[in-house]
């Protein structure tokens, strides 16, 4: 697993580097589609009645995005990642991992006086669902009965900036539905999370 992450960075590293070299890539004003790749920090924990404290993770990622209007920088996008989630506290860790699609509105503001240069504030929901994890002690399975459901849907809000094919973006993720199996207890999922990628 270690020597996969560590293809994958190396990978990304290259191509933002050769990124970096181009004067080309994606402008506000040009085109109505984009394509994007993400990788980056994630740290998330568990709100609500469970009150887990916060446990590093690896997002990675691919987006598709599209201008709405020919006149308004104003784009939609959505994509797949692979997000780890979960919290620990003292003995007790959880591990969830999820498959996640993200539904979101960006609008695009160029910066004045530097060509290619561009923030991209944004907002929207995301959908995801888990695909394994584990509880500790006892390395059962997290979405096991009397656990965590699979399905989780969050609101994501962020900020990126990106230039010419070099993006970064920083945000917030508040899960909004309870994914506790246990109906006595409320679990929230809540993430902070940081990816460098590119847009092609």
């Amino acid at each position: 697993m270690k020597k996969i992450l560590m293809t994958i960075c190396a990978v990304m590293i290259s191509a933002v580097s050769f990124a970096q070299m181009g004067s080309g890539g994606f402008h506000l004003g040009e085109g109505s589609t984009y394509y994007g790749l993400r990788l980056g920090f994630n740290s998330s924990y568990i709100g609500g009645d469970v009150d887990l404290d916060s446990r590093p993770g690896l997002n990675i990622g691919a987006v598709v995005g599209l201008k709405c209007s020919p006149s308004v920088p104003l784009f939609l996008e959505s994509g797949l990642y692979y997000a780890p989630k979960g919290g620990k506290k003292g003995a007790f860790k959880t591990r969830l991992d999820y498959l996640e699609i993200p539904v979101l509105m960006k609008y695009g503001i160029d910066v004045k006086g530097v060509d290619g240069l561009a923030v991209l504030p944004y907002i929207g929901p995301t959908f995801g669902f888990g695909i394994g994890g584990k509880v500790k002690p006892g390395n059962t399975d997290a979405f096991d009965d009397g656990a965590y459901n699979r399905f989780d849907v969050g609101i994501k809000l962020g900020c990126g900036v990106e230039y010419n094919m070099v993006y970064w973006e920083m945000g917030y993720q508040w899960g909004v539905v309870n994914i506790s199996d246990i109906d006595e207890i409320d679990a929230f999922n809540r993430s902070f999370f940081m990816n460098i990628g590119i847009n092609f």
